[in-house]
C-alpha cells in the first residue's frame, strides 16, 4: 500500500479548504445526455424492437428469440437456483423491509374539523403505473430491487414493473427474480440504462406508460432521466455513495476501520470520512486500517484508499464536539454512523443526514441489506432538503374540505375581503350576499 490515509485537522484548514472536503465527485452528465438521447428518440419511434437492439449493443444480450417480460415460469425456476441460505436472507429482508414501510403509509382519509362548520382533510391514493430499475453492472442488486418494489407495493401501486438489464445469457438474474416476487412484482422486464428510461417514458408493447420510474443507475441512466423529466417523474438522482462516521473513545478504534470501508468500497467516486475528537483515536484508526485494506480484494482495496488518501475521504479532527456536528450537517452524508456507546446523547446534534445509525452493532452492512428503513438515499448533500425513497414517493394526495352554513357565515367575509384586495371580483362575488339566495332557492325547488 503506497498511499497514506489522510488526517484532516480541521483547526489547521481555512474556510476554502474545509469547503474541499465538503465537495462531492460528480460526474458531469452533459456529455452522458448527448449520448442518450439518440437511444429515446429509438425507443419512443421502435418501442421493443429498440430495446432488443440496445440489449445486444449494450449488455452483449442476444433477445432476438427471447421475451422482454420474465414468465412465471422464470420466476417459479429462479427459487432452484439460489442456495438456500440465501434465499432465506432474501425472506428475511423482506420482511424487515416490508414492516418498516407498512409503518411509514399514510392513512388513506383523515378529516378533522378545523373550525365549527369547517372540515378539511386529505385523502391518500396510489400512483397507478410505476417503474421500478435494478442495476446490474458488474454485478446484480436483489437488494435493491426489495427497496424499491416493497415500498411501492405497500403504497398500493396497482401496476409496479422492475426493469432490470439482461445478461450476456439473455436472462435477468435469478435473485433479483427472487426478491421481485417475495416483494410482490412480477412484470419484470429486460431493459437497462437510458433505453430502460424511455421504455417506461413512453411505454412499448411490453412495458407499460408509467408516471414515475425510481431506482439508482449509471450516469447514462441518470442522463436519461434527467432528458425525460417532463415526460416522466423522479426524485433527485442517487449519486456514488457516502458515508460519516462520528465516533470516539468509548469503542474500539478498529471498528471505526472496519466500517469506514462500507461504503468507500463501491468506488473511486465514493467519500468516507471518520470524524472524531480526539488525536489518539484518529491515528489508531488509521493504523488498524491496512489490516482490513488487505482482506479485500484488489479492485476493492484499490477503490478504498482512492478515497481516504484523498480529499474525499479519510480522518476528520475536529478540535471539539460542536465542530465535529457542525461539519457532519453541513456535509448533509447518505450514510451517518454514530459509533460510540454513548450515540444517543449524539444524536440530537445530527440535524442533516440521510440514514442514522447507533452504536457499536448497527454496521452499515445491516442497513443497506436488510435491517428495514430503504437504502435509496439522497447523496451530495441532498438530505438538507430531500428524503429516503420510501412509500410516500409512489403515493399523491388530495385534500378534501367540506363547509356547512355555519363555517361558510365565519369564512366568507373575510374571504371577500382578501378578494376584493387582490382585485379577483369572481372570487368575491362567489362568497358575497349573492351565494346564499342561491342556495335557499335550490333547497326550495
Amino acid at each position: 500500500m503506497t498511499k497514506s490515509i489522510a488526517i484532516h485537522k480541521l483547526q489547521d484548514y481555512s474556510a476554502a479548504q474545509i469547503a474541499t472536503l465538503q465537495t462531492r465527485t460528480e460526474d458531469d452528465l452533459g456529455p452522458y445526455m448527448d449520448a442518450v438521447r439518440p437511444v429515446i428518440d429509438a425507443v419512443r419511434e421502435n418501442g421493443d424492437a429498440a430495446l432488443v437492439h440496445y440489449a445486444k449493443a449494450f449488455d452483449n444480450a442476444d433477445l432476438a428469440n427471447k421475451s422482454l417480460l420474465a414468465s412465471k415460469a422464470e420466476i417459479d425456476a429462479a427459487f432452484d437456483k439460489l442456495d438456500s441460505e440465501l434465499v432465506d436472507a432474501l425472506e428475511y429482508a423482506a420482511d424487515n423491509i416490508r414492516r418498516f414501510h407498512e409503518k411509514q403509509k399514510p392513512e388513506a382519509d383523515w378529516r378533522m374539523e378545523i373550525r365549527p362548520g369547517i372540515e378539511v382533510g386529505e385523502r391518500a391514493y396510489p400512483i397507478d403505473k410505476v417503474a421500478l430499475y435494478s442495476p446490474r453492472g458488474k454485478g446484480s442488486f436483489p437488494s435493491v430491487t426489495l427497496m424499491t418494489a416493497i415500498p411501492a407495493v405497500v403504497a398500493g401501486v396497482p401496476e409496479p414493473v422492475i426493469l432490470t438489464p439482461p445478461g450476456a445469457d439473455g436472462d435477468i438474474d435469478p435473485a433479483t427474480l427472487v426478491a421481485a416476487r417475495l416483494a410482490g412484482v412480477e412484470k419484470i422486464a429486460k431493459a437497462g440504462g437510458a433505453q430502460a428510461v424511455a421504455a417506461a417514458a413512453f411505454g412499448t408493447a411490453s412495458i407499460p406508460k408509467c408516471r414515475k420510474i425510481e431506482g439508482p443507475g449509471s450516469p447514462y441512466f441518470v442522463a436519461a432521466k434527467r432528458v425525460l423529466a417532463g415526460k416522466i417523474g423522479s426524485r433527485l438522482p442517487a449519486g456514488p455513495s457516502e458515508v460519516i462516521i462520528l465516533s470516539d473513545e468509548t469503542v474500539d478504534p478498529r471498528l471505526a476501520a472496519l466500517d469506514i470501508l462500507i461504503e468507500c468500497e463501491h468506488g473511486a467516486d465514493s467519500s468516507g470520512f471518520l470524524v472524531t475528537c480526539s488525536e489518539a483515536f484518529a491515528n489508531a484508526v488509521a493504523a488498524a486500517l491496512p489490516d482490513y485494506l488487505a482482506q479485500m480484494s484488489d479492485e476493492r482495496q484499490a477503490y478504498a484508499m482512492a478515497v481516504l488518501s484523498g480529499m474525499n475521504g479519510g480522518i476528520v479532527l475536529a478540535k471539539d464536539e460542536q465542530q465535529a456536528y457542525d461539519f457532519i450537517n453541513e456535509y448533509a452524508p447518505e450514510h451517518c454512523q454514530i459509533l460510540s456507546r454513548e450515540a444517543d446523547r449524539h444524536l440530537p446534534y445530527i440535524q442533516t443526514a440521510s440514514e442514522i445509525l447507533l452504536g457499536e452493532y448497527a454496521a452499515g452492512s445491516l442497513a443497506n441489506y436488510m435491517m428495514g428503513p430503504n437504502c435509496v438515499l439522497p447523496t451530495s448533500g441532498a438530505a438538507h432538503a430531500h428524503a429516503p425513497l420510501g412509500v410516500h414517493d409512489f403515493m399523491r394526495t388530495a385534500s378534501i374540505g367540506r363547509v356547512d352554513a355555519i363555517g361558510f357565515a365565519e369564512m366568507a367575509p373575510k374571504t371577500e375581503v382578501f378578494a376584493r384586495y387582490e382585485g379577483f371580483d369572481a372570487h368575491a362575488n362567489a362568497v358575497s350576499d349573492l351565494r346564499l339566495p342561491l342556495i335557499k332557492g335550490s333547497k326550495d325547488k
